[in-house]
């Protein structure tokens, strides 16, 4: 009976404290816009970079027979 009343005073304390902390830290939201900016970032890059190299790729002469 002990532990549970401890646990119920220990909730109710954190609970309220909780409540009374008014900075709860920033939204999702912006974490996630910024997290699909650098996603599509980093796509894009890789695109040129894929692009690039492929070009360099086809660049390169044939081999022929002497």
């Amino acid at each position: 009976m002990h532990l549970i009343a401890y646990l119920h005073v220990a909730l109710t304390r954190r609970l309220a404290e909780l409540r009374r902390d008014g900075e709860r830290g920033d939204s999702p939201v912006p974490t996630a816009v910024i997290i699909f900016g650098l996603v599509a970032v980093a796509m894009a890059v890789t695109a040129i970079a894929l692009t690039k190299a492929n070009d360099w790729m086809n660049a390169i002469p044939s081999h022929s027979s002497p």
